[in-house]
Order: C-alpha cells, then structure tokens, then sequence
C-alpha cells in the first residue's frame, strides 16, 4: 500500500492501490475497524458513547458506541448550531466535486489530480503527493492517508515563504508591522479565498457524505491550500513554491500593506517613493518651538529635492509622521490631514 508523505523525505515511495486498514510502515498505530485512527485526541474524533446508538458530540461529528468518529460526517456542523457569519458568507463560492454517476472513484481522483496540476501550472513528479494533499479524511481510509500530515507542513512553509518576502520587499517596516502583515495574508480566511480563486476546492477528494451535505466547514479549502504548498516544496524545493505563492498571494499582501500603511505614514510615503521615482524620503527640521517641557517640532518631508507642507509635532516622531501624511496627500492630490498651523499648536 501507499504510504503517507514524511516530510524528511521528498514523498512517498509508489506501490499498489489497496487500501487496507494497516498503518503505512513506521508512521503509526494501526488504524481500527472502521478506517478510523485509534489514536486519542484526533482533531476530528469525539469522545466515547455511552450506548450502542449512534450519537452526535456537541461539536457535530457522528459517533458510534466504541468512540470512533465517522470520516464522512465528521465534517457537517451539527443541526442545531449556528454556522458562522464567514462560512455563510462565502459558502456559494466553494465548489465540492463528487464522483459523477457510474464513475469509479480512481477515475474521479486520477481526474481530479490532472485538474489540479493544470490550475496550479505544475507537474508532479511524484503524483501520490499530490494525491494525498487533495484528500481530506473524510476520502481516506484512515488519517495517515489524509492531507492533514501536509496541511501541518504547508503552514510553516507558507509561514516562512511569506515572513522572507515582506522582509526583503519592505525594509522599512518594524517587525510589529511586518508581523500584523504576515497575520493577515497567511490566515485562514485568506488560505480559503485564494484556494478558491485558484479552483483547488473543485479538486478535493472527499467522502460521498460531505458532497452530500451543504454544511462542510470553509477550513476545508484553506487547510487543502496549505496540503498543496507542501506538496509543492516536497516536490519541487523552495523555489517552485516560493513563485507560485508570489503570484497567488501578490493582491493579499498589497491590500494588507496598503492597510497596515494607513497608520504608518511614513512607511507608506518611503514604498510609494521607491516603487515611483527610486528615492527615499528626508525629513527636514524646520523649526522648534516652546519652552523646555512643551517643546514642539515643525518637519517636512523631501523627496528627490521636492520639498512638501511640513506638520507640527510634541515630538520628532510624531512630527514625522505628520509631514509624511501630508506629503502622501499632496501627491495623491488630496487635501492636506495636517495643514500647517502659525502660530505653533503650543503658542
């Protein structure tokens, strides 16, 4: 059988397509009778039953009278709990793909991979990576066949492939605001908008009962996401995943710098200087004034010898700040957020 992707590896090695209820070879506990893995505390198992009646946990997975989860319906959130306002809102955009009628499921994976590899513009040369990124529990016989191994790899891939980018494309930046950015164009809401852009929803292998049921939370895409980026890097090394993740991810970290820079105008005034005219701003000391205590500062920001409406300020810093907002104001054509105040706010 098939093992499951170590990440010590560059994949799994090939083999036949049985698919028993044994653990792959040194990755585990043998799996039980229902293609369930008997470890404890899986993120999907609930807890025991206490009668041989199926039953449904408080958190919406199916259990039988010996603890087990089932895979299938393990992913529908209960009845009568809430779907939340993020999976309501971009519900219709998932596109789950089950088997069509008569169609074997083999046919419906090999499918599935040749789609993927065509949305993502890359071969694989171990395709069973490829294949275990795209299964989701629900679709394997027991966890170590899923992509969940992947999906904890692909977050720290992507972690670090994004964490490289923002420091190499904005110097600039403290680490607080480059650490706001990262949070933002690596969370899940965005793993799941992009997977979706991209059309890796489409080609999840997934058990019959999640295609069945409209209620499957949205982590499936974004955890898939992060299954592929892994694969990926196994597959092809850094830089194959590093291109790919600069083109899919490019609008998420504009909009997330663009938001960070509106409370860092300075650092929006140095990007905007360097992507248009290759110069970085100046500040310029125009003036102090007050006494000792309530001593205020007039600055202006210089950009290529362009001199704009300097700002006052209780501090250099602030002061900065100011002046660099304006300037940003100035270019865009916009009217000035800190007009130029005679006498000083402290006279």
């Amino acid at each position: 059988m098939t093992s499951a992707p170590n990440a010590n590896a560059t994949g799994p090695s090939g083999g036949d397509e049985d698919r028993s209820d044994a653990s792959p070879p040194g990755l585990g506990t043998p799996v039980t009778g229902n293609g369930s893995s008997s470890k404890s505390g899986s993120r999907k198992s609930a807890g025991a039953a206490t009668h041989s009646d199926p039953v449904t946990s408080t958190d919406g997975t199916s259990t039988d009278a010996s603890g087990e989860s089932s895979m299938e319906d393990g992913v529908a959130e209960s009845a009568s709990q809430p779907r939340s306002v993020e999976v309501d809102r971009y519900q219709d955009e998932i596109r789950l793909v089950g088997p069509t009628k008569g169609e074997s499921g083999e046919a419906d994976h090999a499918e599935k991979l040749h789609r993927c590899q065509e949305l993502i513009d890359y071969q694989f040369e171990d395709l069973e990576l490829l294949r275990f990124a795209l299964t989701h529990a629900s679709g394997a016989s027991h966890r170590l066949a899923s992509n969940e191994r992947l999906e904890f790899l692909g977050d720290a891939v992507l972690g670090f492939v994004v964490c490289a980018w923002l420091f190499d494309e904005y110097p600039e930046y403290s680490e607080g605001d480059l650490t706001k950015i990262k949070s933002a164009v690596v969370s899940r809401r965005t793993c799941g908008k992009v997977a979706c852009q991209i059309g890796l929803d489409s080609c999840l292998i997934v058990g019959r009962g999640v295609t069945r049921n409209r209620s499957y939370p949205r982590s499936l895409v974004s955890d898939v996401f992060e299954s592929v980026v892994a694969a990926l890097y196994l597959d092809g090394g850094h830089l194959v995943v590093r291109d790919r993740l600069k083109r899919w991810l490019k609008q998420e970290v504009t909009l997330a710098v663009e938001s960070q820079g509106a409370a860092n105008y300075k650092s929006a005034l140095q990007q905007r200087a360097q992507r248009d005219i290759a110069c970085t701003p100046m500040y310029r000391l125009k003036k102090e004034s007050g006494p000792d205590h309530r001593k205020v500062f007039l600055i202006s920001a210089v950009i290529d010898q362009r001199e704009y409406t300097a700002a006052w300020g209780t501090n250099k810093k602030e002061a900065e700040q100011k002046a660099a907002a304006n300037a940003l104001a100035e270019i865009k054509g916009e009217s000035l957020p800190f007009p130029l105040e005679d006498p000083p706010p402290t006279a």
